[in-house]
This record gives C-alpha cells, sequence and structure tokens, in this order.
C-alpha cells in the first residue's frame, strides 16, 4: 500500500505556471491535484486523452470549448479529449481541483 500526503509531495513544473501536484502515476492514467489561488488560471490548452474534473474545494469557472460553467466542491466535470479547456478561478480563496487522465497520455498536451 502506497499513502501520499497532499501537503508533502513537491509541485511539479507546468506551462501554466500554478500550483500542480502530481498525485498518481502509472502507465494506465495520471492525476494531478491543480490548486489555483484567486485572480489565476489554467492556459487554454488540448488533451489528447479524456479527462475528468473533481472539485476538492472552492467555487471556479470550468471552460471546455465554448461552455463556461460555474462549479464547486464535490462536482465532477468530463472533458473529452481534443477539446480546448482550461479553470479559472476568478472569486474564491482557493479552487484546489483533481485531475485525471485516462488513459494516460503518450503525447504532450497542446496549450493554445
Amino acid at each position: 500500500m502506497e499513502i501520499k500526503k497532499l501537503s508533502e509531495l513537491p509541485v511539479s513544473p507546468n506551462p501554466h505556471k500554478v500550483e500542480a501536484k502530481q498525485v498518481y502515476d502509472t502507465e494506465n492514467a495520471t492525476a494531478v491535484v491543480i490548486t489555483l489561488k484567486k485572480g489565476e488560471s489554467l492556459k487554454r490548452h488540448k488533451t489528447p486523452v479524456d479527462v475528468f474534473f473533481y472539485v476538492l474545494k472552492g467555487e471556479g469557472m470550468v471552460e471546455i470549448g465554448d461552455e463556461q460553467k460555474e462549479v464547486s466542491e464535490d462536482m465532477i466535470i468530463d472533458s473529452p479529449k481534443d477539446i480546448p479547456h482550461r479553470l479559472i478561478n476568478n472569486d474564491s480563496d482557493i479552487f484546489r481541483v483533481l485531475v485525471v487522465k485516462v488513459p494516460k497520455p503518450t503525447t504532450q498536451t497542446k496549450l493554445l
């Protein structure tokens, strides 16, 4: 059994320049916890695989394609592969989201 404590994991470098911590990584899937402070957002990007977001803390916006929706704790959002998307924190002190990619990507995410 492997147990990890989020507060003890290192921040992973990323092109969005936000706090991102890899919490799970196998040959089949990968998961990252992204924490956005007030006013932070991800850059619009496409992933080569399906993604789902699970909101752990706070409130924010999820933009997928041309849609933008307010989301909050305990909501799960599906983001199909190759559709531009991003997370936005306009108002919450902290907007923390678990991002799960299945299957694990074999090519890089594309910033737009």
